[in-house]
């Protein structure tokens, strides 16, 4: 096996409750926005909540 594997330090991932505030917050722009923008960030936060896991 060839490569190097990367020596900078790496972000963890985001918890579940982090991620439940992001998509609050994608919520708010598509409340809000009622351009094809707006519409992107209402299906981005729903895709986003359907993966969070049930805890």
């Amino acid at each position: 096996m060839t490569g190097d594997y990367p020596t900078a330090l790496r972000l963890p991932l985001i918890t579940t409750a982090e991620t439940r505030d992001a998509v609050g917050y994608l919520r708010l722009p598509a409340t809000l926005d009622l351009t094809p923008r707006g519409q992107a960030a209402g299906q981005l936060a729903a895709d986003l909540a359907r993966r969070i896991p049930a805890e």
